[in-house]
């Protein structure tokens, strides 16, 4: 499976962001897809996942901004950036299909830069 992320810019301190991972297969099947990000200097992040029943996880520093859905019939996962804040800079990748610890499919990541 191929996953190709996109959506990222800039965006001010307040503003909104949806970023999209589109797969070349379909989703339906796979387990567990998620968003991390990773900003300069720190360790890649996990920001959201959803399982294939549609079961949401957040990361505490999103909850309440950060929304993830998936469209099985578009083979794609969105993440919904509300509230963007300075310290949501990144760049954003998707991964699919958790084995334990192990994510077994990534996609490029797409920058994400909130000026405040």
């Amino acid at each position: 499976v191929q996953l190709q992320a996109s959506g990222g810019g800039l965006v001010q301190t307040g503003g909104s962001l949806r970023l999209s991972c589109a797969a070349s297969e379909s989703i339906f099947s796979i387990n567990v897809m998620g968003w991390y990000r990773q900003a300069p200097g720190k360790q890649r992040e996990l920001v959201a996942v959803i399982t294939s029943g549609g079961t949401t996880n957040y990361a505490d520093s999103v909850k309440g901004r950060f929304t993830m859905f998936r469209d099985n019939f578009k083979n794609t996962v969105y993440l919904q950036m509300n509230s963007l804040k300075p310290e949501d800079t990144a760049v954003y990748y998707c991964a699919a299909d958790r084995r334990g610890s192990l994510w077994i499919y990534w996609g490029q990541g797409t920058q994400v830069t909130v000026s405040s």
